[in-house]
């Protein structure tokens, strides 16, 4: 077995010297997305911050074998997540005295965490509730419907004007049944970049005896900022009367490794349903106030450490930073033929649709990409159409003078390239194919036709995008899950 065969071998016969294990690790992360230079626009959050990647790596390193299944056992971890949801309370309308003084919260692994464990603690505070609902709009994240499959409540989706992107407060309302435990909004959604109506939504889930969370997680530390900087920011923490919890990713805009997030909520009570505790067993009694028992310590001193390098000034300067940023994209989006933004920008998110039927967006994509440019692209859903988005941090600001030439260009190429054109049989597959229909057999053919498979996603290789992402939009989204599950089924495999 030559060295590029063993690479991917996580137990050889023999071990290795720290140096080569290093090598291969950065030899597999040669085929990886940059997570650095401003020119992905998901799924990583950049600040541009000379020696903060060491910083946190040595925090994390220091703290990386601390156990925070006992926090009696470990203080220093109990110490600085108190920190961090002090950090995150004093933000968004906790600790100050006037409003919510009595905010609690727990430090989680990531946004969807702190969702199922918002859900969670709604459904167990109502057990004369058998068959318990969450109303929740079409917008918001997603993992709101793992929440409700994972703990067996039921979602009740909320539909949103394609115009506003944002649920009319009417809608929220009309959803709520006696049997709603949890309505949920988004400040802002993920998809769109727009803050849902906080205060009437919480106000409809008060009425109802429901409790109202806020999904803050991708934008719950750059709002505050912005409006410190005087941007009209709706209100949407803990200053609206029937808030209940409130969630915030530190892994996003406070910049810190992945994965930390906090949940907020209004007063420990609560806190109290979100808590699992078993003592009905011969070991130690188990507490746990989040989802996972044994956890380590070394992302909530990264986040820790983060936080207190970069301060209330550092944050300012980077939410300035990324404003601006936003503000030279839209331009640039805005300036270009054919394309318009979804929504005026009003936090961290550019979303743009194509308005020219010669312009595909998934090829645009692709050419955007081809061009250095990672961007998200958003299937269609209802009434809303297919998108681009883009998810602005600060790193973008020194490249977005380079951003609207590519964009011509990309706009260009892809005009000149057409719209994708899916073979006559896949189209009819994706018209006519039911989920339960698949079999391994029509999956291997269709991920072979499609170019998909371990080899389209291995090192220096991308799995091709613009037929891929055609096919499933032409899917109804039952169909569009199966496929996908299917798909990325084909890509874990393990390797001997």
């Amino acid at each position: 077995m030559n060295d590029d065969e063993d690479i991917g071998r996580a137990l050889p016969e023999r071990g290795l010297p720290a140096e080569r294990v290093l090598g291969d690790v950065r030899a597999l992360r040669k085929g990886d997305r940059p997570t650095h230079g401003g020119r992905l626009f998901a799924y990583v959050y950049d600040p541009a911050v000379p020696g903060l990647d060491e910083l946190a790596a040595a925090a994390h390193a220091e703290c990386a074998h601390v156990n925070g299944l006992d926090p009696t056992a470990f203080p220093s971890l109990l110490a600085m997540e108190n920190a961090l949801v002090g950090a995150a309370s004093r933000l968004l309308g906790g600790g100050t005295g006037t409003t919510a003084p009595d905010v609690v919260g727990s430090v989680t692994s990531g946004g969807t965490e702190s969702l199922i464990l918002a859900v969670k603690a709604a459904r167990d505070a109502r057990p004369d509730i058998t068959a318990p609902r969450i109303a929740v709009p079409v917008t918001a994240h997603a993992a709101f419907a793992k929440a409700a499959h994972y703990l067996r409540v039921t979602l009740d989706p909320v539909p949103v004007d394609p115009v506003t992107l944002r649920p009319s407060v009417a809608a929220v309302a009309a959803a709520v049944v006696p049997d709603t435990v949890l309505v949920a909004c988004s400040a802002p959604s993920y998809a769109h970049g727009v803050v849902d109506p906080v205060a009437g939504i919480a106000s409809v889930a008060a009425e109802a005896g429901a409790r109202c969370h806020v999904d803050a997680c991708f934008g719950g530390w750059t709002l505050p900022w912005l409006r410190r900087l005087g941007v009209p920011v709706p209100p949407f923490d803990f200053a609206v009367a029937g808030v209940t919890s409130i969630s915030v990713d530190l892994h996003k805009y406070a910049y810190a490794p992945k994965g930390v997030s906090v949940l907020l909520h209004r007063e420990p009570a609560l806190r109290a349903p979100q808590f699992f505790a078993y003592a009905d067993w011969p070991g130690y009694t188990m507490v746990n106030p989040v989802i996972a028992s044994t956890r380590s310590g070394g992302p909530i001193a990264a986040a820790y450490a983060t936080l207190r390098h970069l301060g209330e000034d550092g944050y300012l300067r980077l939410a300035a930073a990324t404003r601006d940023a936003v503000a030279g994209l839209a331009d640039a989006v805005g300036g270009t033929g054919g394309l318009r933004l979804l929504a005026e920008p009003e936090s961290t998110v550019v979303c743009f649709t194509s308005t020219d039927p010669g312009l595909d967006l998934f090829v645009l994509v692709d050419e955007l990409t081809a061009r250095g440019w990672h961007t998200q692209p958003q299937l269609a859903y209802g009434d809303l159409p297919a998108s681009v988005h883009l998810t602005v941090t600060a790193a973008v600001a020194p490249r977005v003078a380079e951003f609207g030439p590519d964009l011509a260009a990309a706009v260009a190429a892809a005009r000149a390239a057409g719209p994708v054109g899916l073979p006559a049989e896949l189209a009819a597959l994706a018209a006519a194919l039911t989920p339960d229909a698949l079999t391994p057999e029509l999956v291997a053919g269709l991920a072979a036709a499609l170019g998909l498979g371990p080899a389209a996603a291995g090192p220096g290789g991308s799995a091709p995008g613009a037929i891929v992402n055609t096919l499933l939009d032409a899917a109804p989204p039952a169909l569009r899950e199966r496929l996908l599950v299917e798909f990325v089924g084909l890509l874990q495999r393990p390797t001997y």
